[in-house]
């Protein structure tokens, strides 16, 4: 058991390396698409069959109970093939690396990095017509009304999630389960942002997969608050005092179970408020505020979010050399 954790430590660890250096380039993309995009091909099918509106609201739940079954069940199985095949093939070594190169791509902090910096650059270069549009790529909320405060805080709100969603939660269940598990956690998430919608459609259909994603992001979405703890320790401006207080103070106000921890932790170490009231298909949505800072932001918040975060991905990749190190 001891060994396997060290190697799926060692796979993480070179998997955000990889990701962080590569990222997932755009001519591959371009060819053959994104693991994320043929979870959703399947997960767009089994709901045009199984999603029926004539059926009841119990029968739409079993069917979405199956569906999370079937998408599990094939990631896990398409990673349990791959990663064997790997190792077998390559050695262990060349087998992980071989590995973390195809395990990068269910990691996203470049993309991250990139499209919260685009926002930044819109709002300095463009103006707010140029940066709302840049945080409506990143962003669910109605944007055409945000002021240049409202893209600076949407722009960080989402970036401080996305660290638990994006990255912190693939590299965990990596850690756990190797290649297998980062699909499984990839095919869950994807489905709850598919399916996992509070509209008549998918209330039934989606419950499964809704409830399934909140429990598999606890752990990360814990983790996530303590690395951007910990980069605020180190990070000249930021204090992790008030990152922990406003973690206490605020996380259990939000809306989900788990999104609350990373956008408390980042206000609280930024001095900021973030999150809030906002639209939603032009309908008022009332949310918590995290942290109790100014809420007037700008581009340079942005890029000061921007650092906190890439450190708190930093130690991220270091505590996961200790672990595959001390484990090893």
């Amino acid at each position: 058991m001891i060994a396997y954790l060290a190697l799926f430590a060692c796979l993480a660890f070179a998997a955000v390396v990889i990701e962080a250096i590569v990222g997932y380039p755009d001519a591959v993309f371009r060819r053959i698409g994104h693991p994320v995009t043929w979870i959703g091909a399947l997960i767009s099918r089994l709901d045009r069959v199984w999603n029926r509106e004539t059926a009841s609201d119990g029968a739409r739940r079993i069917a979405g109970v199956a569906a999370v079954l079937v998408l599990l069940a094939v990631s896990t199985g398409a990673g349990l093939l791959v990663q064997l095949a790997l190792f077998h093939l390559a050695g262990p070594w060349l087998g992980v690396l071989l590995t973390a190169l195809l395990a990068s791509t269910l990691i996203a902090q470049r993309s991250l990095d990139a499209h919260v910096r685009a926002v930044a650059d819109a709002l300095e270069e463009g103006g707010i017509a140029a940066g709302r549009a840049a945080v409506s790529c990143i962003v669910g909320r109605d944007t055409a009304a945000l002021d240049e405060a409202g893209v600076g805080r949407a722009a960080i709100e989402s970036m401080a999630e996305n660290v638990s969603d994006g990255i912190v939660a693939p590299v965990f269940w990596m850690v756990v389960a190797g290649l297998p598990g980062a699909l499984a956690y990839k095919a869950t998430n994807t489905a709850d942002s598919m399916v996992g919608h509070k509209t008549p459609r998918y209330l039934a259909f989606g419950w499964a997969a809704a409830r399934l994603d909140d429990l598999v992001n606890l752990p990360a979405s814990r983790l996530s608050a303590l690395w951007i703890v910990l980069a605020a320790v180190v990070l000249p401006g930021a204090d992790p005092r008030a990152a922990m207080r406003a973690v206490r103070r605020d996380a259990h106000k939000h809306k989900s179970p788990n999104a609350g921890w990373p956008e408390a932790a980042m206000a609280g170490a930024l001095g900021i408020r973030i999150a809030g009231p906002r639209l939603y298909a032009g309908v008022p949505t009332a949310t918590a505020w995290m942290g109790e800072g100014r809420a007037e932001l700008r581009a340079y918040d942005i890029r000061k979010a921007l650092i906190l975060y890439r450190v708190a991905c930093l130690w991220q990749a270091v505590v996961l050399a200790v672990i595959a190190q001390a484990l090893g």
